[in-house]
């Protein structure tokens, strides 16, 4: 579709958000989405489903382009999947709503541009903000009595600000507006309290609890039983104090809970989680580790851990790029991204929390880990033997009977931190239990795999064998494993317990994050040092390669300009060829034309000498196919000899060619200077032929009028005019044959010498080949001058003869204007003798090099006697012209003069 036709129908045409596609809406309803560089149509949304009545005006697309929003004049919504390019939602609105002005996504920084919340703006001024997941209004702005006319949210979703139709400007606050949506849910467990006064018995008020809600108490129908406040215990105020977590929880009565059930409930763990482990929830501290981009040692992850998700690999990315960012030993880590990985996809649509939480487990779960850093941790690996060795020292044998260390069967669990051996819900079981207890309780769980596996792992007797079993899934019940690691963490002397040697448990900071710097510094400063150094050596390398191969791109290039040069000369010269053997045959028709035209007008004219003419063109036909023929014969020998002469160069080059790619690029270069000064002798050479030509075109003209008027006497003496000047044709033609025949082997003898010579040269050159380049330039140039000295020597000398040959014909044409003058005044027999005695002289005209054409001889490059001898020939041609027209008037008042 043309741009004018787009304009003309589209409704509303907007860029989609980080890309170059543009997405246009045209009166129908139909959306198309445009390349923007080719303007080529990627794809057309189908459209809206049958019964819908709304025409689209105001669209909203979320950050990261995947959601369409769509409305208009009604109370519906069209969300659209441009993926998918699919309509997968429709909205309705309250009643109130009747057409919609303006739609908006609310950005959040946390949710990698897939915008949940949709504000929309109505007639009625109130703008509405929707969760297009949920389909709940969550909140709403302005009023009916103070519309709002246009609005605005930040980039960063903070803040929306709004002109309202009485000319003012408010500006909202998001996080105020969302305080009472962001809220936590209620705790499971609620104190009930009553007036001091009453007293209850425990008797009277019963409880029942379901699916974890708290139920009212069945009250006695006899009478209305009192409630009271419980008092607490003043002597477990410390106590409690260190149990209490935010939101109201108390972690003893979770652990008694997660005692009681095994795990936490799905719908509230990861509000559980938060509170456990205190998250302080730092929005700007995180934001500024996230605004630092993407770390270099993360840049390239998705190679070394290809994940199919798109987006779960951006929150991977981000969220070890923060964590490099907090601590430079984390972007050496190798195992970091297993580590992390399983907490970003249980937190993929939060990223702040996911940072936090592996935070929080790297400071507290994972202390002294880095401290023997590259190596695993040799301490924590040692405690956990030492807890084997205590629970299980027929097992620990076995794994050093068979050379199994630590490093196999406990430092595979503690780098993956179980998920390769754990479903998703054993594992989400297992680490509600780690959460809800001492640092140290990972560690025991590691103890506990190994000894709940003491049966097949006694069966194994192959390196290989532990290694995969501690690497894959096993048919293992994770609760026997949890009873197992609370009765090692009961049941282990204080000695060897880890949790002597590991510190309670420390929540983030809040405001701005701890520093984390209980690892080796040296050791990853110098690995830092050394990774950049290699870097830098590959950026070198890089660049090296780059230049060389733009070099060789250079030089391939160059290459084909030089191909294509010569293969456009070699076109030009073929061209040249052609036009030049079409122009020669066009001069041979018009040549045979005239001759069948002057044929003809003779025929019409002079019938009685029609067998004398008839034979004197058989005659000279007979001598021209001669004079063909032997020219043919020339030809074919020239041709004989060039194909030899070609066939051994062809042999001296087959021989040579090896030896002359050593100074191929000398020899192109000189092959072009060469090439461009033979073309400008060439285009000298075509003027002097194209000159010469229009000379001797000049020449046939005058000599054609001066035959028109000659046949204008008597018709005896034209009859012997016309013989002599047949003879002296017949003398100029055989003059020109033989000329054209030593021409031609002038030219061949000319490049059978210059084709010899340039093999000479070549084998010159090539003895010479450990001589310096440009002395055998300076050499060949010397050589050429000499050439060229000769050649223009010899062309002097054909000039100096081609000029003879012009002014011998010029003194011919005076000789014979002057004659056909004194032929009007002289007798009959006088003129008989004339002519009689001009014949010999007219024969000798045969040897151009015996004619003496005036008493100096004209010179081509004279140009005063060349401009007098035509001046000259000009006068005489018009006495001749006005004395033909006054006999001929004479002729009309004496009519037996024209008899005579």
């Amino acid at each position: 579709m043309a741009p004018q036709a787009i304009a003309s129908h589209s409704r509303r045409v907007f860029f989609l958000p980080l890309s170059n596609t543009i997405l246009s809406c045209f009166k129908d309803n139909s959306i198309f989405a445009w390349e923007c560089d080719t303007l080529f149509c990627k794809y057309q949304l189908p459209g809206p489903p049958e019964g819908s009545t709304i025409l689209y005006k105001v669209f909203a697309v979320t950050r990261d382009g995947r959601i369409l929003a769509a409305g208009g004049k009604s109370n519906h919504l069209h969300l659209w999947s441009l993926e998918a390019t699919r309509l997968f939602r429709i909205l309705q609105m309250p009643a109130k709503v009747r057409a919609v002005r303006h739609l908006e996504f609310l950005p959040d920084s946390f949710d990698a541009g897939s915008n949940q919340v949709l504000g929309v703006l109505s007639q009625d001024g109130i703008m509405r903000f929707v969760n297009i997941q949920t389909c709940k209004l969550l909140f709403e702005i302005g009023t009916v009595e103070e519309g709002i006319s246009s609005s605005v949210i930040s980039p960063h979703g903070r803040y929306i600000a709004a002109i309202m139709e009485n000319g003012s400007l408010n500006v909202y606050s998001v996080q105020t507006l969302t305080q009472e949506i962001n809220k936590p849910p209620p705790p499971l467990v609620k104190v009930i309290e009553d007036l001091p006064s009453n007293t209850v018995s425990s008797s009277n008020l019963k409880m029942k609890v379901m699916s974890g809600r708290v139920q009212r108490p069945a009250r006695c129908k006899e009478s209305k039983i009192p409630t009271r406040v419980l008092k607490q215990d003043l002597t477990g105020d410390s106590e409690n104090k260190e149990n209490e977590l935010s939101e109201g929880l108390n972690k003893k009565r979770l652990q008694i809970l997660l005692k009681g059930y095994g795990e936490y409930p799905t719908k509230y763990r990861m509000f559980i989680w938060r509170s456990l482990l205190q998250l302080p929830e730092n929005h700007t501290a995180f934001s500024s580790l996230v605004d630092k981009g993407t770390h270099a040692a993360y840049l390239n992850l998705q190679k070394k851990y290809p994940i199919k998700s798109r987006k779960l690999l951006r929150v991977l990315q981000r969220t070890l790029s923060a964590l490099a960012h907090w601590s430079a030993i984390f972007s050496d880590t190798p195992y970091l991204p297993l580590l992390a990985f399983p907490f970003v996809k249980l937190f993929q649509n939060n990223q702040l929390i996911c940072f936090e939480v592996v935070a929080t487990l790297i400071i507290n779960w994972c202390q002294h880990w880095f401290e023997y850093f590259p190596n695993p941790p040799i301490n924590i690996l040692s405690m956990i033997e030492n807890v084997l060795a205590f629970h299980d020292k027929e097992l620990l044998q076995h794994f050093i009977d068979r050379d199994i260390t630590s490093q196999v069967y406990a430092w595979p669990l503690l780098e993956t931190l179980f998920s390769e051996v754990l479903t998703r819900e054993e594992w989400l079981r297992l680490f509600d239990n780690i959460f809800s207890n001492h640092p140290s309780f990972l560690l025991m769980t590691v103890v506990a795999y190994s000894t709940c596996s003491r049966a097949p792992l006694l069966n194994c007797t192959l390196k290989n064998d532990f290694e995969y079993f501690f690497h894959h899934r096993n048919n293992l019940d994770i609760n026997v494993v949890i009873r197992q690691v609370y009765h090692l963490m009961e049941t282990t002397p204080a000695d060897i317990h880890p949790n002597s040697m590991l510190d309670a448990f420390v929540a983030l900071t809040k405001g701005q994050y701890p520093i984390f710097n209980q690892y080796p510094k040296f050791i990853v400063d110098y690995q830092t040092q050394e990774r950049e150094r290699i870097r830098n050596d590959e950026l070198d390398f890089l660049r090296e390669r780059q230049t060389v191969e733009n070099m060789q791109a250079e030089v391939d290039e160059q290459r084909a300009k030089d191909e294509a040069w010569y293969q456009k000369q070699e076109l030009l010269r073929r061209a040249e060829e052609t036009r030049r053997e079409i122009l020669l045959q066009e001069e041979e028709k018009m040549a045979q034309q005239r001759q069948r035209l002057a044929a003809v007008r003779r025929e019409l004219e002079i019938k009685e000498i029609h067998l004398q003419d008839a034979a004197r063109r058989r005659l000279l036909k007979l001598q021209q196919d001669q004079r063909e023929m032997e020219l043919r014969r020339l030809e074919d020998e020239i041709e004989r000899k060039v194909q030899m002469r070609d066939q051994e160069i062809a042999a001296t080059a087959k021989d040579l060619e090896m030896r002359q790619l050593e100074l191929e690029a000398q020899k192109r270069l000189y092959e072009k200077d060469l090439t461009t000064s033979q073309e400008t002798i060439a285009k000298e050479i075509r003027e002097d032929t194209d000159a010469h030509r229009r000379k001797v075109a000049l020449e046939e003209h005058m000599f054609q009028k001066l035959l028109e008027n000659s046949q204008m006497g008597s018709r005896r003496a034209q009859r012997v005019m016309e013989d002599n000047l047949a003879k002296a044709e017949q003398a100029c033609l055989n003059a020109d044959w033989q000329i054209q025949a030593l021409h031609k082997q002038k030219c061949d003898d000319r490049q059978r010498s210059q084709g010899y010579y340039e093999v000479a040269t070549l084998l010159r050159k090539n003895r010479q080949k450990e001589v310096e380049v440009l002395n055998a330039m300076m050499e060949e140039e010397a050589k050429k001058w000499k050439e060229a000295e000769e050649k223009e020597f010899h062309l002097h000398s054909e000039k100096n003869a081609s000029a003879l040959s012009d002014a011998s014909r010029r003194w011919f044409l005076r000789q014979e204007t002057s004659a056909a003058l004194e032929h009007e005044e002289m007798p009959w027999l006088q003129r008989q003798y004339m002519d009689s005695a001009y014949l010999p002289q007219t024969s000798r005209l045969n040897d151009v090099s015996d004619v003496d054409p005036s008493p100096h001889s004209f010179s081509r490059n004279n140009p005063t006697e060349w401009n007098h001898m035509e001046h000259d020939l000009l006068k005489s041609v018009r006495n001749l012209r006005r004395r033909l027209t006054a006999r001929a008037r004479s002729s009309c008042q004496h009519p037996h003069l024209l008899v005579t």
